[in-house]
């Protein structure tokens, strides 16, 4: 069979591996059939990041723990890319009860097991399970290279899915795929930044800077919105994106208060961290969903401090969101699909993955 391979900057390539099997009996095997380019993966593929980045660890101006997840010279390929899909299921081993034969799945991001205590309390992509199978301890996923574990990519023929039972979150019937095709990472990542801070601050006030985080930025303002926001503040230079935002309810600035009640940091830059702190009201909470990779960004503290801001900032614990997700997204149709701007065919993938649009899916027709 054959998988997408990151190969450099600008460049993938499929290639052959063989056909996953059922190691263990609660595993199942199941075949992609929508795959989404998460926010995170542009940034190799755009830029060639490795050798400045491996520079910058040993300098100290890069945080170490980004060769933990990526590599001691992160991103090098090859490797295999791509961490979010929608799947049917074509094979499960004896141990597994709940996930059959034909289902549509979506496959979180994150490997979790669902039984530690780190999955009891929704960190399931930290799960204490998987990082035993770790050199560090650090991720356990898909689609980041050998790092992060023998999982592989999610653009592939067929992938091995450990935990089965736990790990594969069933599609309603009434759900169209291509509306969760992000809801392994990104879709999950802008439900957490929008709608737990709501549930605390019920009818706030949402500033999303977007840019960065391309796509999670225009999901959670559209979450936001959909979840009875006060009002949805979206900031942002490209056209296309603010048009977007705009359909899914929110509303278009040039520039920023000081008075909201939660902010989605999505520009993936230290000074739009900074922006975002300063932008909130007291006892607001302000969620980032970028990477920052220096050692030395910069946080207002004392800010922070006056005004009783709250940061949050780390990982999306996918599986833990999807239950909600998918029960809200049935409930309300709420139409995420409008935040893909270029669906492409899945044998055109190599050329496909390094488009500079906001949200890539890739498609190919199920077997059933």
């Amino acid at each position: 069979m054959k998988e997408l391979i990151f190969v450099r900057s600008g460049r993938l390539d499929w290639r052959k591996r063989p056909e996953p099997v059922l190691a263990e009996h609660s595993d199942a095997i199941v075949r992609p059939f929508l795959a989404g380019r998460c926010d995170g993966d542009t940034l190799p593929i755009h830029q060639p990041v490795s050798r400045a980045l491996q520079a910058g660890m040993a300098l100290g101006l890069v945080d170490p723990v980004v060769g933990a997840i990526c590599g001691k010279v992160p991103f090098r390929g090859p490797f295999a890319i791509g961490h979010e899909c929608v799947a049917e299921v074509v094979a499960v081993g004896p141990g597994v009860r709940q996930v059959r034969i034909g289902q549509t799945v979506v496959v979180p991001w994150a490997i979790s097991c669902g039984a530690c205590p780190q999955c009891r309390r929704g960190l399931t992509s930290k799960c204490a399970t998987m990082a035993t199978t770790m050199s560090d301890g650090t991720l356990a996923a898909y689609g980041f290279g050998p790092s992060s574990g023998p999982w592989g990519g999610m653009i592939t023929d067929r992938i091995r899915v450990p935990h089965a039972d736990h790990m594969l979150v069933p599609v309603p019937d009434d759900i169209p795929p291509l509306r969760v095709a992000a809801a392994s990472d990104n879709l999950a990542d802008a439900w957490r930044a929008v709608v737990a801070p709501l549930t605390e601050r019920d009818g706030g006030s949402v500033l999303v800077l977007g840019g960065g985080a391309k796509s999670i930025g225009l999901y959670a303002a559209g979450l936001a919105a959909a979840h009875g926001a006060a009002a949805v503040h979206y900031l942002d230079s490209d056209p296309e994106r603010r048009a977007i935002a705009e359909s899914l309810g929110a509303t278009v600035i040039q520039t920023v208060r000081r008075d909201y009640d939660i902010v989605v940091e999505a520009t993936s830059r230290a000074p739009g961290l900074r922006r975002a702190i300063t932008s909130l009201a007291p006892g607001g909470i302000c969620t980032a969903v970028g990477y920052y990779l220096s050692t030395g960004t910069r946080v207002p503290l004392m800010r922070m401090y006056a005004t009783d801001a709250t940061l949050r900032i780390g990982v999306s614990h996918a599986r833990a969101a999807l239950p909600a997700l998918l029960d809200f997204l049935q409930r309300t149709a709420f139409p995420a699909e409008r935040v893909t701007t270029l669906l492409a065919d899945w044998d055109d993938a190599p050329a496909a993955y390094t488009a500079r649009t906001t949200k890539l899916v890739l498609q190919r027709p199920r077997l059933t």
